[in-house]
């Protein structure tokens, strides 16, 4: 997955992005990992919040 790039490219904490999701910010940090399965709730509201698709966040698009 490309959350840790997505979030450093916007300049955006794992705390900010966890408050944004209403997440403790270990758990994002294991979305980020891959060590947590990414709910699709959370993919779709990050699919948003980075405006672009969930397949991009999954990695099966460029």
């Amino acid at each position: 997955m490309k959350l840790k790039q997505l979030r450093e490219e916007n300049g955006v904490s794992q705390k900010e992005l966890a408050a944004y999701l209403n997440v403790k910010q270990n758990t994002y940090s294991q979305y980020e990992t891959g060590n947590r399965q990414l709910p699709i709730d959370v993919l779709i509201k990050l699919s948003k919040y980075y405006k672009v698709s969930t397949d991009y966040i999954l990695d099966l698009e460029d």
